[in-house]
This record gives structure tokens, sequence and C-alpha cells, in this order.
């Protein structure tokens, strides 16, 4: 690996670490400053390669179990945000649409329901369960506007690795 390689990809954790930092500090960013540093690892991948952005993927990861206040913000990282858009581009060769999609959808819900469950069994917060809104079905309600919002997310990874490529790469690699 070349050492301009290696820079980049620590250019690129250092800013995924602080935009998940800033969720402590930004609290009604909590998905979108996951979801923000997560679209980073686009450039990443398209730059240096899918294993590297697995590396970057990872070290956030680990800083953002570690350091960072918010853990639901972490968790949205660690489970969903950090691995999805390294993920996208294989997802997106499959041939048919639909199996694309399902794949994709499929994906979501399992990271969803995996850190539901880690944030109510592993990490004590049971206490937002009892407190959502729709009583038992609180969390189906909340699964199913997910998967609205991931449709949303994937529609904008997609328009954002189509302006990095034409757009700012000329401008990046300057």
């Amino acid at each position: 690996m070349k050492s301009s390689q290696i820079a980049l990809g620590g250019a690129f954790s250092a800013l995924c670490v602080v935009l998940m930092f800033l969720t402590g500090v930004i609290p009604f960013a909590m998905l979108a400053l996951p979801a923000l540093a997560g679209a980073m690892l686009i450039a990443v991948v398209v730059e240096i390669g899918a294993k590297t952005a697995l590396m970057v993927y990872a070290s956030v990861s680990l800083l953002s179990a570690f350091i960072i206040a918010d853990r639901s913000a972490a968790l949205a990282f660690i489970f969903f945000f950090g691995y999805y858009p390294i993920l996208k581009s294989k997802l997106e060769r499959i041939r048919l649409r639909v199996f694309e999609i399902a794949a994709k959808l499929a994906i979501f819900n399992l990271s969803a329901v995996a850190a539901y469950q880690i944030a109510i069994c592993v990490m004590g917060m049971q206490e937002a369960l009892e407190q959502m809104m729709f009583g038992q079905y609180g969390p189906l309600i909340m699964l199913a506007l997910g998967n609205v919002v991931f449709i949303l997310y994937d529609l904008a990874l997609t328009r954002y690795a189509s302006v990095y490529m034409h757009r700012l790469r000329k401008r990046f690699l300057r």
C-alpha cells in the first residue's frame, strides 16, 4: 500500500471521527451525521478501494464505540451507515433490479433489528422502548418509517457518488 493511500485513509478516518464526535454537540443530528460520515467512505472506495474503506470503517467504528458520547449514533454508524456505502457498489452489480432492492432492504432491516436488540438487551436502553409512541407497535412503525428513510438515503448516496465521480473528484485530485 502506498503512503499516499495510507494518508488518504487516515484523513478520511479523521473526518469521519470528527463528524461522529459532533453528534454529542449537535444532538438533533444523531442519524444525519453518521449517515454523512458513512457517505464519506464512497470517496475512499473510489480512490483507494473497498479493502481500505473497510479498514477506515473499522477504525471509525472502534473509535466511535469508545469516545462518542451519543451511543445510539455510534450504533447507527457501526451497524449500518459505516459499511453500507462500501457494500452498496457490490449490491448494485445484481442484474435484476428487484433482487438488488430486496437485498438492500434485507440488509437494512437485519441491521436495524440487530442494532435495536443490542440497544435494548446489551446496553440497557429498555426505557426507550417503554417511552416509544404507539405502544407495542412502535418498533414496527419505526422500522417501516426507517425503510422509507433508507430508500431516500440510498438514492442520496447514488446521487452523491455521481457528483463525486463527475465533479468533486477533479477538484479533489489536483
